[in-house]
């Protein structure tokens, strides 16, 4: 009988070296997570017959260290939850690695070739919410162009201004205005054009604005008078004023509304802190990134950015149930219950930390222990075999 309770125990160690080889191995392997044999005593009514590993433990609550990396498509999970992956045959898999890359159908992927599941992009018409839940698709063309409709100038037109002894108003004659400001507006082509205000003290506290359009004067009656009160504050136009500004040649009519609020009359020098459209020539995408709320932003050489989709993040009912994979990965089991699915911060759902990858949670020194006291485990179980074995001996010379 001491053989066989021997031998069960040298079976449990070999077991349990499996578990600190592959946790010494796979030390360096980003999103790793530690295991270990438990033993269990085993007895057969009240006779002891040895030692079993009655279960492993998996480690995967336990986060590993954050190192930045500054990719833009790199990203660790802060706290609990696994990314979301589906391979060719439709198999779910789920990790902690989060090494992605845009594949030539223009996909989310990772290191494996597996889509990244998430959710489509929000939607303005059904009042921001996101899109279903799939392959994360990643537009590899060009963003059209939008034309300007909007147009915020924020400035102070100096207090001190005269009325110009020069009348009436002429854009070729700088003395027949008090200042003026230029912006970039763009049409439905895409192309830009300039819209210059030109600024004449008309009355005290009122100034008129006179508009061209790529150097060209609107015609009489689209100007704008600015009006303040004794504080300097304006107080009107209130709101946004609308000018035609004419069709551009192949594109659509360009009416742009443009919006004083914030424009002042003060004492000293006359100044400009905002002047900008909301329109925009087409661009082709130069690159990708994943924001730290699981957003996957495109951006594009216009200076825009799209947010095409958001990744989603899985946690579990029982996550130490998770089937380990191969691939740094695990699959649900019965034990672990079906995935829970959520954008980073939501819910149970950790966060992302972006431009960064999680590392192994592999403590070596705890290992190299672990790793001794298997060692001697193990001689202590061989001795015992190596004791009966000469008392057998010792026995049949008796005999």
């Amino acid at each position: 009988m001491s053989f066989e309770i021997a031998l069960s125990g040298i079976n449990a160690v070999n077991s349990q070296l499996g578990h600190i080889s592959n946790n010494i191995a796979n030390s360096g392997t980003y999103g790793f997570k530690s295991s270990r044999a438990n033993f269990a005593s085993v007895y057969a009514g009240s006779q002891p017959m040895g030692v079993s590993v009655g279960s492993t433990t998996q480690s995967v609550g336990r986060g590993g260290n954050v190192v930045a990396t500054g990719r833009a498509l790199d990203a660790a999970i802060q706290g609990g939850g696994f990314f979301v992956t589906r391979d060719a045959t439709g198999t779910m898999a789920y990790t902690r690695v989060g090494v992605f890359n845009a594949d030539k159908d223009g996909f989310l992927v990772d290191t494996f070739g597996r889509r990244v599941q998430g959710y489509a992009a929000a939607n303005a018409a059904t009042g921001g919410a996101r899109g279903a839940f799939g392959d994360i698709s990643i537009p590899n063309g060009q963003i059209p162009a939008k034309a300007s409709d909007s147009l915020k100038y924020v400035g102070n037109l100096s207090a001190g201004w005269q009325t110009p002894a020069t009348t009436p108003f002429d854009k070729d004659d700088p003395t027949s205005f008090n200042g003026s400001s230029v912006s970039i507006v763009y049409d439905s082509l895409g192309q830009k054009h300039t819209l210059t205000q030109y600024f004449v003290k008309t009355n005290q506290n009122e100034v008129t604005a006179h508009y061209a359009m790529d150097g060209v004067l609107l015609p009489a009656g689209t100007e704008t008078t600015l009006s303040f009160g004794v504080d300097g504050r304006l107080t009107a136009p209130v709101g946004a004023t609308t000018l035609a500004l004419g069709t551009p040649a192949g594109a659509a009519a360009l009416n742009v509304a443009i919006d004083y609020a914030g424009t002042t009359q003060f004492a000293g020098e006359t100044t400009t802190t905002a002047n900008a459209s909301n329109g925009y020539a087409a661009g082709a995408m130069t690159g990708v990134r994943l924001e730290e709320n699981g957003d996957v932003t495109a951006m594009y050489s216009n200076g825009q950015q799209q947010v095409v989709g958001t990744v989603a993040l899985a946690t579990f009912p029982n996550e130490d149930g998770l089937i380990a994979v191969s691939e740094t990965s695990w699959i649900e089991s019965p034990a672990s219950g079906g995935p829970l699915l959520a954008a980073p911060g939501e819910g149970t759902a950790g966060k992302l930390v972006a431009g960064s990858l999680e590392q192994s949670n592999v403590d070596m020194t705890a290992e190299l222990v672990n790793l001794m006291t298997a060692q001697r485990n193990y001689q202590a179980n061989t001795k015992v075999i190596a004791t009966e074995n000469q008392v057998i001996q010792a026995l049949m010379q008796a005999v």
